[in-house]
């Protein structure tokens, strides 16, 4: 029997991250829901006064945090361009007992567009 090789595919990982803010937010409202594998958003806030390459996170329609300023940059501009849809973000990890800006994990992957 011949062995078969798979390609293998690049990861679909673009970036993850503990989430910022967590306390100052509505996170704790909905901190109970927020478990591992959770579909979370992300959106631009060019105007944000504090950072104009801001992004926010959102759980449903509560703003639960967001991208640590240094690795908002590029995920900023892409949204702010439009192509938000090429990302899925999701709670990766969970840990409760951690300090709130550690509490929560988010994963940024690329959606597999391909037909």
């Amino acid at each position: 029997m011949m062995n078969e090789f798979k390609k293998s595919e690049p990861s679909r990982h673009f970036s993850d991250f503990h989430l910022a803010g967590f306390a100052y937010w509505e996170g704790i409202h909905v901190a109970e829901e927020l478990n591992w594998g959770k579909p979370v958003t992300l959106q631009a806030e060019p105007d944000n006064p504090h950072d104009p390459e801001a992004v926010a996170v959102y759980y449903q329609d509560k703003k639960i945090g967001y991208v640590p300023r240094g690795k908002n940059q590029v995920l900023s501009q892409f949204l702010y361009y439009g192509y938000g849809e090429m990302f899925e973000a999701f709670i990766q990890a969970v840990n409760k007992e951690s300090h709130p800006e550690r509490q929560f994990r988010v994963v940024v992957m690329l959606k597999d567009g391909r037909k």
